[in-house]
Order: C-alpha cells, then sequence, then structure tokens
C-alpha cells in the first residue's frame, strides 16, 4: 500500500501551504514512503474529485473555519482515508503515526522473527529467545561500539553474580 498527500502547488493561503510541508517533513524525517498528488496541476482533474468526494474531514483552517469543499493536505493509504492535517498532527504527537497511515507496523516482525529491539534507550526482548547470549549478540547489532563494551560489562557482572 502507498501513502498519498494530496497537496495544492498554488494555494493563495499560508496555513494550507505551511500545513503541506510540515506533512512532507514528517513523513519524510520518520521515513514513511508516499506519493504526492497535486491537485492544482493541470490534467489533475480527476484525483482532486477523487480527494474532495472521498475526504471525510474537510481540513478546516484559522482562515477558512468552514471550507466547502476539503482543503489539501488530506492523507489516503492507497484509495483508503486517513485523515487531514489535524487528524495527521494529533497522530504525530502522540506517536501513532504506521496506525494513522493504516501501515503494518515494523515492530511486529521483530517480535514474531524472535529480536530483541531498543525502544526508549531500554532494550526490549521477545520470549522466544533462547538465553542471555542471544541478547548480547543482537544488543550489539543495534548499539554502537562504545555502548556494545558497557553491554558486555553488564552481561558478564551478571554471569558472575549468577555463578555466587
Amino acid at each position: 500500500m502507498v501513502v498519498k498527500v494530496y497537496i495544492s502547488g498554488i494555494s493563495g493561503n499560508k496555513e494550507v501551504k505551511k500545513r503541506q510541508q510540515r506533512v512532507l517533513l514528517i513523513l519524510d524525517s520518520k521515513n514513511i514512503k508516499y506519493d504526492v498528488i497535486d491537485i492544482a496541476e493541470p490534467g489533475s482533474e480527476e484525483q482532486k474529485d477523487f480527494m474532495q468526494n472521498n475526504s471525510t474531514s474537510l481540513g478546516e483552517t484559522i482562515g477558512d473555519p468552514n471550507p466547502r469543499h476539503p482543503l489539501p493536505p488530506q492523507i489516503f493509504n492507497d484509495d483508503v482515508y486517513c485523515g487531514d492535517y489535524d487528524q495527521f498532527d494529533m497522530a504525530n504527537e502522540i506517536d501513532e503515526m504506521e496506525k494513522f497511515l493504516k501501515l503494518e507496523i515494523a515492530d511486529s516482525t521483530l517480535k514474531s522473527e524472535g529480536k530483541s529491539k531498543m525502544e526508549n534507550g531500554s532494550l526490549h526482548v521477545d520470549s522466544e529467545m533462547e538465553g542471555p547470549n542471544e541478547v548480547v549478540e543482537e544488543t550489539k547489532n543495534v548499539l554502537s561500539n562504545g555502548e556494545q563494551d558497557i553491554v558486555e560489562e553488564a552481561h558478564t557482572e551478571n554471569e558472575n553474580i549468577q555463578e555466587s
């Protein structure tokens, strides 16, 4: 599935322009692949009609609190409507972008493969892993060299404590 961001390249509304730029910037920063569809380009009448007919939120702005038609940016996953700028921004704030964009969550593949991962500075390990040595090896794949030394020292200390 492909995330599609409907924009207007010739909008006279500064707020709409800022919102469009912010959506694209956030998607870029999160390495989410997307297609930009400029509904203002010649020959884009079908895409403009699609956006207007399938958007359930109008994308109200301060300058236009009651728009007649949905204002860009409007976000879709293929033909499935995700939301407007306000909904996108809220999903970003509460860290639910994948859910908002109706993307499969990458963490599920890590868990199904029995891998460890770093999250908020803490190591999370799937319970299917066999033992602490695998945890150390998987952690080395995620951490820098200096951080690897710290993990190895902690692992050695843990082994010494368990032996006594």
